[in-house]
């Protein structure tokens, strides 16, 4: 019992920097993707050596060789698909709340051009707008509500405050759509991402199955190997 947990505790050196790791963060080598190993073999022929690698180092190999295959596939590499790359490196998460993030930026002009474009855009600014308007008409039409009518028709008054309220509201709504539009921007860039690394990450989840049949298939074979050589000295030893 004391030999076996001295041999747990006993600290395993990487093949590829060749310090020294506690076994829980370092891989065997055998455990490692085809598609990474051919790579170290390629860079480092000696990482074998002492049959470990250590987590960092198998890391770091994964994330070159991600990048190696976006470029191979999409040319030259943008920020966002480096924030990939070192998100799956890392097994980071890469969803955030774009929402969120994007109210944490705004001021207080930008909160007040939202508030202003909202309600220029609703049944209640219409509803308003509409009945204004008509006791405005109405109090400068009919003699009978007014002593002195203050904007008598063609009311020229009443296109002027109109005339100011759409200047003013213009630059509000647009300043609103900008900000609509940065927000859609950076939403889309955070639904590129988030699919990326699934397909990234699909793609390394099939090799990774493709690499354990391959090793399962071995291993029955060699266990059917072995069966065939006992019942081959079964059968000698009978036949003598």
């Amino acid at each position: 019992m004391t030999d076996t947990r001295d041999r747990h505790a006993h600290p395993l050196v990487c093949g590829l920097c060749g310090r020294s790791f506690a076994r829980r963060d370092t891989v065997p080598v055998e455990a490692v993707r085809p598609q990474i190993s051919e790579r170290l073999d390629r860079d480092h022929p000696d990482w074998r050596k002492t049959g470990t690698i250590c987590l960092s180092d198998l890391a770091e190999a994964r994330r070159s060789l991600v990048e190696e295959l976006l470029i191979r596939e999409r040319g030259e590499l943008g920020a966002l698909e480096h924030d990939v790359i070192d998100s799956l490196a890392r097994h980071e998460t890469l969803t955030s709340d774009v929402d969120a993030e994007f109210q944490g930026t705004l001021s207080f002009g930008d909160r007040l051009a939202d508030r202003v474009a909202s309600f220029g855009g609703s049944w209640t600014f219409i509803i308003l707008f509409a009945v204004v308007v008509a006791l405005w008409m109405l109090a400068n039409a009919i003699p009978l509500l007014l002593a002195e009518r203050f904007d008598p028709y063609p009311f020229i008054l009443l296109n002027l405050v109109l005339s100011c309220i759409a200047a003013v509201q213009a630059p509000f709504i647009m300043m609103s759509q900008r900000r609509q539009e940065a927000k859609d921007r950076l939403r889309s860039q955070n639904d590129y991402r988030v699919n990326l690394k699934a397909e990234l990450e699909i793609r390394q989840l099939h090799e990774k199955l493709d690499h354990l049949l391959i090793r399962q298939w071995e291993r029955l074979t060699e266990i059917q190997q072995v069966q065939i050589e006992l019942l081959e000295d079964l059968a000698r030893r009978r036949g003598s």
